[in-house]
Protein backbone atom coordinates (compact mmCIF):
# COMPACT_ATOMS: atom_id res chain seq x y z
CA UNK A 1 0.00 0.00 0.00
CA UNK A 2 1.28 3.47 -0.86
CA UNK A 3 0.95 6.54 1.44
CA UNK A 4 1.02 9.80 0.92
CA UNK A 5 1.26 12.44 3.45
CA UNK A 6 0.25 16.11 4.23
CA UNK A 7 1.20 18.19 6.70
CA UNK A 8 -0.78 21.14 7.83
CA UNK A 9 1.14 23.94 10.06
CA UNK A 10 -1.57 26.45 11.32
CA UNK A 11 -1.70 29.13 14.31
CA UNK A 12 -1.91 27.12 16.87
CA UNK A 13 -0.89 23.78 16.21
CA UNK A 14 0.30 21.38 13.32
CA UNK A 15 -1.15 18.23 11.98
CA UNK A 16 -0.43 15.47 9.47
CA UNK A 17 -2.88 13.20 7.92
CA UNK A 18 -1.58 10.23 5.85
CA UNK A 19 -3.73 8.73 3.15
CA UNK A 20 -3.59 5.86 0.34
CA UNK A 21 -4.01 5.49 -3.06
CA UNK A 22 -7.98 5.80 -2.69
CA UNK A 23 -7.57 8.79 -0.62
CA UNK A 24 -8.56 7.27 2.21
CA UNK A 25 -7.04 8.65 5.45
CA UNK A 26 -4.88 6.11 7.06
CA UNK A 27 -3.54 8.16 10.32
CA UNK A 28 -3.62 11.14 11.51
CA UNK A 29 -1.44 13.08 14.71
CA UNK A 30 -1.63 16.62 16.00
CA UNK A 31 0.43 18.87 18.22
CA UNK A 32 0.08 22.34 19.46
CA UNK A 33 2.24 25.26 18.66
CA UNK A 34 2.43 28.31 21.52
CA UNK A 35 1.54 31.25 20.46
CA UNK A 36 3.45 33.74 18.64
CA UNK A 37 5.59 36.41 20.15
CA UNK A 38 3.11 39.74 19.97
CA UNK A 39 4.05 43.19 20.33
CA UNK A 40 1.55 45.80 19.13
CA UNK A 41 1.99 45.54 15.36
CA UNK A 42 4.86 42.84 15.60
CA UNK A 43 4.01 39.09 15.38
CA UNK A 44 6.88 37.27 14.91
CA UNK A 45 8.12 33.32 15.82
CA UNK A 46 11.09 31.29 16.20
CA UNK A 47 11.19 28.85 13.21
CA UNK A 48 12.78 26.29 14.93
CA UNK A 49 9.42 25.88 16.92
CA UNK A 50 7.93 24.59 13.92
CA UNK A 51 10.46 21.79 13.13
CA UNK A 52 10.38 20.66 16.45
CA UNK A 53 7.10 20.22 16.16
CA UNK A 54 7.03 18.89 12.70
CA UNK A 55 9.41 16.61 13.84
CA UNK A 56 7.13 15.33 16.70
CA UNK A 57 3.98 15.36 14.81
CA UNK A 58 5.83 13.00 11.97
CA UNK A 59 6.96 10.62 14.98
CA UNK A 60 3.37 10.41 16.37
CA UNK A 61 1.90 9.74 13.02
CA UNK A 62 4.73 6.80 12.06
CA UNK A 63 3.57 4.93 15.30
CA UNK A 64 0.33 4.87 13.83
CA UNK A 65 1.15 4.19 9.71
CA UNK A 66 4.40 1.92 7.95
CA UNK A 67 6.81 4.30 7.31
CA UNK A 68 8.26 2.27 4.13
CA UNK A 69 5.38 2.48 2.95
CA UNK A 70 5.06 6.88 2.39
CA UNK A 71 5.72 8.19 -1.39
CA UNK A 72 5.55 11.17 -0.69
CA UNK A 73 5.20 14.22 1.38
CA UNK A 74 3.88 18.27 1.24
CA UNK A 75 3.82 21.15 3.52
CA UNK A 76 0.76 23.83 3.90
CA UNK A 77 1.64 26.74 6.03
CA UNK A 78 0.16 30.12 7.25
CA UNK A 79 -0.37 32.61 4.07
CA UNK A 80 2.42 35.76 4.36
CA UNK A 81 4.41 33.92 7.18
CA UNK A 82 8.11 35.42 5.92
CA UNK A 83 11.50 34.65 7.08
CA UNK A 84 14.94 35.17 5.43
CA UNK A 85 17.87 32.03 5.72
CA UNK A 86 21.42 31.68 5.04
CA UNK A 87 22.76 29.80 2.27
CA UNK A 88 22.86 26.61 5.03
CA UNK A 89 19.03 27.51 5.16
CA UNK A 90 19.51 28.63 8.89
CA UNK A 91 16.65 31.28 9.77
CA UNK A 92 18.64 34.76 10.56
CA UNK A 93 15.83 36.53 12.48
CA UNK A 94 12.46 35.26 13.67
CA UNK A 95 10.09 35.06 11.43
CA UNK A 96 7.35 37.21 10.70
CA UNK A 97 3.85 35.96 11.00
CA UNK A 98 1.51 36.50 8.65
CA UNK A 99 -0.61 39.25 10.91
CA UNK A 100 2.79 41.29 11.16
CA UNK A 101 2.30 44.55 10.27
CA UNK A 102 4.86 46.40 11.61
CA UNK A 103 6.44 47.40 7.32
CA UNK A 104 4.03 50.12 7.33
CA UNK A 105 6.91 52.62 5.79
CA UNK A 106 7.52 49.09 3.09
CA UNK A 107 3.73 49.17 2.12
CA UNK A 108 3.75 52.87 1.10
CA UNK A 109 6.60 52.22 -0.45
CA UNK A 110 5.12 49.36 -2.52
CA UNK A 111 1.86 51.22 -2.95
CA UNK A 112 3.50 54.05 -5.07
CA UNK A 113 4.97 51.42 -7.31
CA UNK A 114 3.10 48.15 -7.30
CA UNK A 115 -0.02 47.67 -9.91
CA UNK A 116 -3.71 47.86 -7.93
CA UNK A 117 -4.51 44.02 -8.64
CA UNK A 118 -1.25 42.23 -7.02
CA UNK A 119 -1.88 40.58 -3.73
CA UNK A 120 1.58 41.99 -2.38
CA UNK A 121 -0.29 45.17 -1.24
CA UNK A 122 -0.39 46.41 2.54
CA UNK A 123 1.94 46.10 5.66
CA UNK A 124 1.12 42.27 6.13
CA UNK A 125 2.35 40.99 2.84
CA UNK A 126 5.16 39.00 2.08
CA UNK A 127 6.68 41.67 0.57
CA UNK A 128 6.75 44.03 3.04
CA UNK A 129 8.00 41.78 4.95
CA UNK A 130 11.11 40.99 2.94
CA UNK A 131 11.69 44.80 2.36
CA UNK A 132 11.69 45.23 6.19
CA UNK A 133 14.05 42.50 7.00
CA UNK A 134 16.13 42.93 3.89
CA UNK A 135 17.29 46.09 5.28
CA UNK A 136 18.08 44.73 8.91
CA UNK A 137 21.54 44.83 10.13
CA UNK A 138 22.67 41.38 9.42
CA UNK A 139 20.72 40.56 6.40
CA UNK A 140 23.65 40.80 3.75
CA UNK A 141 23.78 36.75 4.34
CA UNK A 142 20.34 36.45 3.75
CA UNK A 143 20.23 33.93 0.57
CA UNK A 144 16.58 32.92 0.78
CA UNK A 145 13.28 34.78 1.18
CA UNK A 146 10.87 31.67 2.59
CA UNK A 147 7.39 31.03 3.19
CA UNK A 148 6.52 28.90 6.12
CA UNK A 149 5.60 26.33 3.97
CA UNK A 150 9.15 26.71 1.93
CA UNK A 151 11.26 26.41 5.00
CA UNK A 152 9.43 23.24 6.04
CA UNK A 153 9.86 21.18 3.28
CA UNK A 154 13.14 22.44 2.71
CA UNK A 155 13.98 20.87 5.91
CA UNK A 156 12.26 17.59 4.62
CA UNK A 157 14.78 17.74 1.86
CA UNK A 158 17.77 19.79 2.33
CA UNK A 159 17.66 22.05 -0.14
CA UNK A 160 16.04 25.79 -0.30
CA UNK A 161 14.98 28.43 -2.91
CA UNK A 162 12.15 27.05 -4.09
CA UNK A 163 8.03 28.12 -3.50
CA UNK A 164 4.28 27.54 -4.73
CA UNK A 165 2.68 29.63 -6.77
CA UNK A 166 -0.07 30.06 -4.06
CA UNK A 167 2.34 31.06 -0.99
CA UNK A 168 3.95 33.43 -3.80
CA UNK A 169 1.23 35.64 -4.49
CA UNK A 170 1.54 38.09 -1.63
CA UNK A 171 5.12 38.20 -2.44
CA UNK A 172 4.63 39.80 -6.08
CA UNK A 173 4.37 37.00 -8.04
CA UNK A 174 2.27 37.47 -11.08
CA UNK A 175 -0.54 34.58 -11.51
CA UNK A 176 -1.28 35.60 -14.80
CA UNK A 177 2.08 36.03 -16.65
CA UNK A 178 3.61 33.54 -13.96
CA UNK A 179 7.11 35.82 -13.05
CA UNK A 180 8.43 38.16 -10.81
CA UNK A 181 7.50 41.17 -12.70
CA UNK A 182 9.86 43.91 -13.15
CA UNK A 183 7.93 46.50 -10.80
CA UNK A 184 10.03 44.60 -7.92
CA UNK A 185 13.25 46.28 -8.76
CA UNK A 186 11.41 49.90 -8.64
CA UNK A 187 10.68 48.95 -4.49
CA UNK A 188 14.12 47.71 -3.48
CA UNK A 189 13.68 43.81 -4.05
CA UNK A 190 16.94 41.78 -4.03
CA UNK A 191 16.12 39.62 -6.93
CA UNK A 192 18.98 37.31 -5.39
CA UNK A 193 15.97 35.98 -2.75
CA UNK A 194 13.02 35.57 -4.67
CA UNK A 195 12.52 32.01 -4.86
CA UNK A 196 11.80 29.32 -8.05
CA UNK A 197 8.25 29.60 -8.13
CA UNK A 198 6.80 25.95 -8.80
CA UNK A 199 2.53 24.60 -8.95
CA UNK A 200 1.60 23.01 -6.17
CA UNK A 201 2.19 19.46 -6.06
CA UNK A 202 5.39 20.03 -8.33
CA UNK A 203 8.36 16.97 -6.87
CA UNK A 204 11.18 19.60 -5.37
CA UNK A 205 13.55 16.91 -3.90
CA UNK A 206 13.47 13.65 -2.16
CA UNK A 207 13.49 13.43 1.60
CA UNK A 208 16.89 14.40 3.06
CA UNK A 209 19.22 11.34 4.50
CA UNK A 210 19.40 11.91 7.65
CA UNK A 211 15.67 12.49 8.19
CA UNK A 212 14.91 9.44 6.42
CA UNK A 213 17.09 7.27 8.67
CA UNK A 214 15.17 8.76 11.96
CA UNK A 215 11.93 7.93 10.42
CA UNK A 216 12.22 4.81 8.63
CA UNK A 217 11.66 6.66 5.53
CA UNK A 218 12.54 4.77 2.24
CA UNK A 219 14.56 7.99 0.70
CA UNK A 220 13.15 8.09 -2.68
CA UNK A 221 10.68 9.91 -0.89
CA UNK A 222 9.34 12.60 -2.97
CA UNK A 223 8.87 16.07 -1.47
CA UNK A 224 6.35 18.10 -3.24
CA UNK A 225 6.01 21.92 -3.17
CA UNK A 226 3.09 22.66 -0.46
CA UNK A 227 0.28 25.89 -0.74
CA UNK A 228 -1.13 27.90 1.72
CA UNK A 229 -3.30 26.27 4.54
CA UNK A 230 -6.64 27.83 3.37
CA UNK A 231 -6.31 26.64 -0.12
CA UNK A 232 -5.34 23.06 1.29
CA UNK A 233 -8.52 22.90 3.55
CA UNK A 234 -10.39 23.91 -0.15
CA UNK A 235 -8.52 21.50 -2.03
CA UNK A 236 -9.78 18.89 0.78
CA UNK A 237 -13.24 19.99 0.57
CA UNK A 238 -13.28 19.02 -3.18
CA UNK A 239 -14.72 22.63 -4.26
CA UNK A 240 -14.37 22.63 -8.02
CA UNK A 241 -17.36 24.38 -9.88
CA UNK A 242 -18.43 28.45 -10.05
CA UNK A 243 -20.16 29.36 -6.44
CA UNK A 244 -18.47 26.53 -4.70
CA UNK A 245 -17.10 28.59 -1.24
CA UNK A 246 -15.05 27.50 1.58
CA UNK A 247 -14.88 29.57 5.03
CA UNK A 248 -11.83 28.74 7.13
CA UNK A 249 -12.71 29.02 10.72
CA UNK A 250 -9.44 28.65 12.47
CA UNK A 251 -7.63 31.04 14.40
CA UNK A 252 -8.30 34.13 11.84
CA UNK A 253 -11.33 33.59 9.26
CA UNK A 254 -10.87 32.98 5.58
CA UNK A 255 -13.66 32.89 2.37
CA UNK A 256 -12.88 31.49 -0.96
CA UNK A 257 -15.33 31.18 -3.89
CA UNK A 258 -14.37 29.48 -7.04
CA UNK A 259 -15.20 31.99 -9.81
CA UNK A 260 -14.60 31.70 -14.09
CA UNK A 261 -12.01 34.88 -13.82
CA UNK A 262 -9.52 36.08 -11.46
CA UNK A 263 -10.40 39.00 -8.81
CA UNK A 264 -7.65 41.21 -7.45
CA UNK A 265 -8.49 44.35 -5.22
CA UNK A 266 -5.47 44.93 -2.95
CA UNK A 267 -7.92 48.10 -1.56
CA UNK A 268 -9.73 45.16 0.38
CA UNK A 269 -7.05 42.55 0.34
CA UNK A 270 -8.52 40.34 -2.30
CA UNK A 271 -6.39 38.21 -4.68
CA UNK A 272 -6.66 35.01 -6.88
CA UNK A 273 -4.84 31.78 -7.40
CA UNK A 274 -5.27 29.51 -10.30
CA UNK A 275 -7.88 26.27 -9.56
CA UNK A 276 -7.60 24.28 -13.17
CA UNK A 277 -9.42 26.14 -15.66
CA UNK A 278 -11.10 28.32 -12.62
CA UNK A 279 -9.82 30.67 -10.20
CA UNK A 280 -10.00 31.04 -6.20
CA UNK A 281 -10.86 34.58 -5.28
CA UNK A 282 -11.13 35.58 -1.45
CA UNK A 283 -9.54 36.78 1.27
CA UNK A 284 -8.42 36.60 5.22
CA UNK A 285 -9.93 38.84 8.28
CA UNK A 286 -7.87 39.03 11.26
CA UNK A 287 -11.03 38.16 12.76
CA UNK A 288 -12.04 34.33 13.87
CA UNK A 289 -10.83 31.70 16.55
CA UNK A 290 -8.13 33.57 17.92
CA UNK A 291 -10.81 36.51 19.68
CA UNK A 292 -12.53 33.79 21.23
CA UNK A 293 -9.64 32.31 22.59
CA UNK A 294 -8.89 35.20 24.30
CA UNK A 295 -12.29 35.31 26.98
CA UNK A 296 -13.28 31.40 26.58
CA UNK A 297 -11.28 28.04 26.37
CA UNK A 298 -12.63 25.04 24.33
CA UNK A 299 -14.40 23.50 27.26
CA UNK A 300 -16.40 26.69 28.19
CA UNK A 301 -17.09 27.29 24.41
CA UNK A 302 -18.55 23.59 24.35
CA UNK A 303 -20.71 24.06 27.45
CA UNK A 304 -21.97 27.51 26.23
CA UNK A 305 -22.63 26.22 22.36
CA UNK A 306 -24.88 23.81 23.71
CA UNK A 307 -27.28 26.48 25.41
CA UNK A 308 -27.36 28.94 22.83
CA UNK A 309 -30.43 29.73 20.92
CA UNK A 310 -29.30 30.73 17.86
CA UNK A 311 -32.78 31.90 16.27
CA UNK A 312 -32.61 34.28 19.16
CA UNK A 313 -29.97 37.20 17.50
CA UNK A 314 -27.95 39.12 20.01
CA UNK A 315 -27.44 41.90 17.81
CA UNK A 316 -24.48 43.43 19.73
CA UNK A 317 -22.68 45.52 17.06
CA UNK A 318 -19.36 43.83 17.25
CA UNK A 319 -16.09 43.31 14.97
CA UNK A 320 -14.32 41.02 16.54
CA UNK A 321 -10.57 41.31 16.12
CA UNK A 322 -7.58 39.78 18.45
CA UNK A 323 -5.81 43.49 18.47
CA UNK A 324 -5.91 46.47 16.50
CA UNK A 325 -5.64 45.99 12.40
CA UNK A 326 -7.59 44.04 9.95
CA UNK A 327 -7.13 42.94 6.52
CA UNK A 328 -10.35 41.87 4.52
CA UNK A 329 -12.93 42.93 4.24
CA UNK A 330 -11.86 45.88 5.76
CA UNK A 331 -8.02 46.64 4.56
CA UNK A 332 -7.49 49.19 7.77
CA UNK A 333 -4.00 48.62 9.84
CA UNK A 334 -5.55 50.77 12.46
CA UNK A 335 -8.88 48.99 12.85
CA UNK A 336 -9.41 48.53 16.69
CA UNK A 337 -11.28 45.74 17.94
CA UNK A 338 -15.29 46.23 18.74
CA UNK A 339 -16.29 44.35 21.45
CA UNK A 340 -18.39 46.74 23.38
CA UNK A 341 -20.53 46.47 25.47
CA UNK A 342 -19.86 43.26 26.95
CA UNK A 343 -23.15 41.74 28.56
CA UNK A 344 -22.62 40.49 32.31
CA UNK A 345 -23.81 37.09 30.92
CA UNK A 346 -21.14 35.56 29.44
CA UNK A 347 -23.50 33.11 27.06
CA UNK A 348 -24.72 36.79 25.42
CA UNK A 349 -21.12 37.99 25.09
CA UNK A 350 -20.07 34.45 23.06
CA UNK A 351 -22.92 34.47 20.98
CA UNK A 352 -22.21 38.43 20.52
CA UNK A 353 -19.09 37.10 19.11
CA UNK A 354 -20.27 34.23 17.31
CA UNK A 355 -22.85 36.50 14.95
CA UNK A 356 -20.13 39.52 14.59
CA UNK A 357 -17.22 36.77 12.94
CA UNK A 358 -20.42 35.92 10.93
CA UNK A 359 -21.45 38.96 9.99
CA UNK A 360 -17.98 39.92 8.81
CA UNK A 361 -17.92 36.27 6.73
CA UNK A 362 -21.21 37.76 5.01
CA UNK A 363 -19.61 41.03 4.35
CA UNK A 364 -16.64 39.84 2.89
CA UNK A 365 -18.96 37.21 0.53
CA UNK A 366 -20.86 40.38 -0.39
CA UNK A 367 -18.10 42.37 -1.33
CA UNK A 368 -16.40 39.67 -3.26
CA UNK A 369 -19.84 39.25 -5.01
CA UNK A 370 -20.18 43.61 -6.24
CA UNK A 371 -16.47 43.21 -7.73
CA UNK A 372 -17.50 40.43 -9.95
CA UNK A 373 -17.23 37.27 -8.40
CA UNK A 374 -20.33 34.53 -7.74
CA UNK A 375 -22.28 34.50 -4.45
CA UNK A 376 -21.66 31.31 -2.95
CA UNK A 377 -24.32 29.03 -3.94
CA UNK A 378 -23.32 27.06 -1.27
CA UNK A 379 -20.69 27.06 1.79
CA UNK A 380 -18.19 24.16 3.25
CA UNK A 381 -16.93 25.02 6.35
CA UNK A 382 -13.45 24.14 7.75
CA UNK A 383 -11.34 24.58 10.48
CA UNK A 384 -11.77 24.03 14.35
CA UNK A 385 -15.12 26.43 13.99
CA UNK A 386 -16.89 23.89 11.73
CA UNK A 387 -17.42 21.30 14.34
CA UNK A 388 -19.16 23.88 16.18
CA UNK A 389 -23.02 23.22 14.58
CA UNK A 390 -24.78 26.00 15.95
CA UNK A 391 -22.58 28.50 14.95
CA UNK A 392 -23.44 27.06 11.80
CA UNK A 393 -26.91 27.57 12.25
CA UNK A 394 -26.05 31.62 13.15
CA UNK A 395 -23.98 31.81 9.83
CA UNK A 396 -27.01 30.30 8.05
CA UNK A 397 -29.13 32.71 9.16
CA UNK A 398 -26.86 35.92 8.59
CA UNK A 399 -26.04 34.73 5.03
CA UNK A 400 -28.75 32.84 3.65
CA UNK A 401 -26.75 30.49 2.34
CA UNK A 402 -26.54 26.40 3.09
CA UNK A 403 -23.84 25.28 5.31
CA UNK A 404 -22.73 21.60 3.86
CA UNK A 405 -20.61 19.75 5.46
CA UNK A 406 -17.75 18.27 3.51
CA UNK A 407 -16.46 14.45 3.28
CA UNK A 408 -13.33 16.04 4.41
CA UNK A 409 -12.23 19.31 5.89
CA UNK A 410 -8.75 19.11 7.38
CA UNK A 411 -5.61 21.66 5.55
CA UNK A 412 -3.63 18.65 6.30
CA UNK A 413 -5.83 16.12 4.16
CA UNK A 414 -5.69 18.80 1.42
CA UNK A 415 -2.00 18.76 1.70
CA UNK A 416 -1.75 14.78 1.55
CA UNK A 417 -3.96 15.21 -2.01
CA UNK A 418 -1.44 17.35 -3.26
CA UNK A 419 1.64 14.66 -1.92
CA UNK A 420 -0.34 11.72 -4.04
CA UNK A 421 -0.59 14.19 -7.09
CA UNK A 422 -4.08 14.84 -7.38
CA UNK A 423 -3.30 18.44 -9.04
CA UNK A 424 -0.66 18.16 -11.65
CA UNK A 425 1.25 21.52 -13.69
CA UNK A 426 -1.02 21.95 -17.16
CA UNK A 427 0.70 24.18 -19.37
CA UNK A 428 0.98 26.55 -16.40
CA UNK A 429 -2.42 25.90 -14.92
CA UNK A 430 -3.57 23.55 -12.30
CA UNK A 431 -6.53 20.76 -13.45
CA UNK A 432 -8.11 18.66 -11.00
CA UNK A 433 -7.38 14.83 -11.62
CA UNK A 434 -10.29 12.91 -11.74
CA UNK A 435 -10.67 9.85 -9.53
Amino acid sequence: MNLFVGIDIGTSGCRAVAVDDDGKQRGQAAGALPAPVRKGREVQQDPEIWWRTVVAVLRQLLADVDACSVRAVAVDGTSATLLLADAAGKPLAPALMYNDARAEAEAARIALSAPPETAAQGADSALAKLLWLQARPGMNRARYALHQADWIAGRLCGRFGFSDSNNSLKLGWDPINRNWPEWLDRVGVQRRLLPEVVAPGTPVGSICLELAAQMGFSPTVSVMAGTTDSTAAVIATGASLPGDAVTSLGSTLVVKVVAEKPLFCSRYGIYSQPLGALWLVGGASNSGGAVLRQFFTDEQMAEMSARLNPSRRICLDYYPLPAAGERFPVSDPDLEPRLRPRPADDLRFFQGILEGIARIEGRGYRLLTELGAPYPKAICTVGGGAANSVWGQIRNQILGVPMTEPAFSEAAYGAALLARGDFRHDSGMYRILSE
